[in-house]
This record gives C-alpha cells, sequence and structure tokens, in this order.
C-alpha cells in the first residue's frame, strides 16, 4: 500500500500541507480535488521527493510498509512510483525511444535483479508499438524527441504510454485532464483504468473536474483543501462537488 502519514510540507519557506493522511491500496483509484491552491500539485511532488519541497521530519511517506522521505526521485520510481506531470516539458535532443526503453531496463533490473535480461531495441520496439495500440497513438511518435512538438493531448498519452511501460505499484495523475479535448480525454482516462485492472496499479487522480472520473469510476474521493484533506466519501462526493463547488460541499 501507500501510505501518507501526517504530511507536511513547507515550499519557499510556506506551510503548503498541514497534515495529510491517505491510504491508497493496490488496485485501488482514488480522486483528490480542490481549488487552486489547495496543495493539491504540491502533494504530487512531495510524494516523487521534489528538491524544493520541505518535508517535515514527523511526516512519513511509505510504499508497502518501507519509509522513502529519504530517496530520491529515482529511487523512488524504482521502489514502484510513478507520477505523470501536469505539464510534461519538451526534451530536445532526447529520442522519445530511446528514453523508454533505458527507463525501462533500469527499473526492470532493480525490480527483478540480475536475473533480468535488458531487452534489445528490436524487441522492446515491438512491445512499445503493441502497448500504443492501446492509446491509439501512432508509432511514428517513438521516432520523435521526448514531448517536442507534441500537442497536449500526445503529451498526455505518451505520459499514460510510459506507465504502461513501467508498470509501477503506484501512479499519480497530476491534472492529466488538463488540456485535452474529449476524444483525447477518453483514450487517456480509459487507458489509465485498463491499466490499474491489469497490472493492480493504485492510482491517485488530482483533477478540478468530474468528467475524467466518468471513465477512471474512483472508488474514494477526497476534498483537498487549506493543506488538508476535509473530506473523503465515494463518486458521489465528486459529483457534489462539481455540482455545488468546493465551499458548499
Amino acid at each position: 500500500m501507500l501510505e501518507i502519514k501526517n504530511l507536511k510540507v513547507k515550499r519557499d519557506g510556506k506551510e503548503i500541507l498541514k497534515g495529510v493522511n491517505l491510504l491508497i491500496n493496490r488496485g485501488e483509484v482514488h480522486a483528490l480535488m480542490g481549488p487552486n491552491g489547495s496543495g493539491k500539485s504540491t502533494l504530487a511532488a512531495s510524494l516523487m521527493g521534489h528538491p524544493d519541497i520541505k518535508v517535515d521530519d514527523v511526516s512519513k511517506i511509505l510504499i508497502d510498509g518501507v519509509n522513502i522521505n529519504e530517496m530520491s526521485p529515482d529511487q523512488r520510481a524504482k521502489a514502484g512510483l510513478f507520477l505523470a506531470f501536469q505539464y510534461p516539458i519538451e526534451i530536445p535532443g532526447v529520442p522519445f525511444l530511446e528514453f523508454l526503453r533505458i527507463s525501462y531496463n533500469s527499473i526492470m533490473k532493480d525490480r527483478i535483479g540480475e536475473a533480468f535480461r535488458p531487452l534489445s531495441p528490436y524487441k522492446f520496439k515491438q512491445m512499445a508499438q503493441e502497448k500504443m495500440k492501446l492509446l491509439k497513438m501512432d508509432e511514428s511518435f517513438l521516432y520523435r524527441n521526448l514531448n517536442e512538438g507534441f500537442s497536449g493531448g500526445e503529451k498526455k498519452k505518451a505520459e499514460i504510454l510510459q506507465m504502461s511501460i513501467l508498470e509501477p505499484k503506484y501512479a499519480i495523475l497530476d491534472e492529466t485532464d488538463s488540456g485535452l479535448d474529449v476524444t483525447a480525454l477518453k483514450i487517456v482516462a480509459i487507458g489509465a483504468k485498463k491499466l490499474s485492472e491489469e497490472f493492480n496499479i493504485g492510482i491517485l487522480v488530482i483533477t478540478h473536474y468530474k468528467r475524467i472520473l466518468e471513465y477512471l469510476e474512483p472508488s474514494h474521493v477526497h476534498l483537498l483543501n487549506d493543506g488538508i484533506i476535509q473530506k473523503s466519501g465515494g463518486y458521489e462526493l465528486a459529483c457534489d462537488l462539481d455540482k455545488k463547488g468546493y465551499e458548499d460541499v
């Protein structure tokens, strides 16, 4: 399980999270909603070990009982954590296919150990092509640089493709629905839901809107406001928040 205990963090000297507690089991889909400035993206960055965020000594982030507070972002990824960025950056000169292959081989070597044999470029490309079908991505994306020239929807599909290849234990989707048209939103959300079911991935989706949740079908919904989780419930809470707003629920 991914367990967040009394998470208190500061950024640029300002207290952002004031004691967040959350428990996510493998295969569960949780939604985190809340107004702008409530700390949602800071929570995502804290989980992945952003260097600009100071986590209080009393706080704990546990993956299957192991405290990851002192781990670097790459160590957290190897421990089974994945973050789909709200604004994926373009990296000129880094071929997308090679980035995926190196990431996959690195993660799997750490996960499996010396018994793991890295996939050749040809074998890996075959695997990536198969996984791209779920997201209706054209094979040509593999031969471009990482996110360079990608549209907003293409960048979000590329994030979910990375998730499908790395097969993490837990995935944080930080406003993955932002900037997506209705077709891309459906493809990305259904793709993430299928990956959760197939690989038993626990998902925390951060969003302002109910529309992505119609496809992800979360079993748990949480309202984050002023740095703490003020309310938790089922999908009906997301419906109430979408209808009434954050102040009237």
